[in-house]
């Protein structure tokens, strides 16, 4: 897709690496929402307003929508309310990622540079797949879920919606996790792990 025309709702932190990879995609960033107008800007981006205004100048400006939120549940509300407003999410690849053919992407997921989702594998919308992270196969994550820099998931995980899984985490083959869950950053997953629940080191223990 060249040439085309995207509001990035979120302009900090995890917002420049999206807005960068957008750029490099060939996508022109018509502007960006924040509650305020950033100081740092390094990408020379309009501010539009913040899309929960109703003054926001963004829903005239384009019908697509890239994501630069990474808190998860912030994330899916945005994108249920771009959804309301009967615009399109856009899912967002780095060229650098390799991606099974025979794997499922959602609906405005940002994946990142050097990431590998492998056969059979779903992410669902609104998702994160920093750098670098392994997503093995038959994965299936929800919605709105965080994979962090360098994790490692192994076959047949299963991660609940809007759930953290930390940098350089490793999670066992046919671990299920729950929904709302947050595994620390270099935690090693051997079992299984409820919702709500806070998981951290090797092996990891329910905190």
């Amino acid at each position: 897709m060249l040439d085309k025309e995207v509001i990035l709702i979120g302009y900090s932190g995890h917002g420049y690496v999206v807005a960068e990879t957008a750029l490099e995609n060939n996508f022109t960033i018509v502007g960006y929402s924040e509650k305020s107008e950033q100081i740092n800007n390094p990408f020379n981006i309009r501010y539009l307003g913040f899309e929960g205004s109703e003054d926001f100048l963004g829903w005239s400006k384009s019908d697509c929508f890239i994501l630069g939120i990474g808190d998860n549940s912030i994330r899916q509300n945005v994108a249920s309310l771009i959804k309301n407003k009967k615009k399109t999410m856009l899912s967002l690849i780095h060229s650098s990622a390799l991606i099974s053919k025979s794997a499922k992407i959602g609906q405005g997921t940002f994946i990142n540079k050097n990431v590998s989702v492998n056969a059979c594998a779903i992410i669902g919308e609104n998702s994160i797949l920093n750098t670098g992270c392994i997503i093995e196969h038959e994965c299936v994550l929800h919605d709105a879920v965080h994979v962090a820099p360098g994790a490692v998931l192994a076959g047949n995980v299963q991660v609940g919606e809007r759930t953290f899984i930390g940098a350089n985490a490793v999670v066992r083959q046919g671990i299920i996790i729950g929904k709302d869950v947050i595994i620390g950053a270099g935690s090693v997953v051997l079992k299984d792990v409820l919702d709500n629940e806070i998981w951290m080191g090797n092996p990891a223990k329910k905190k």
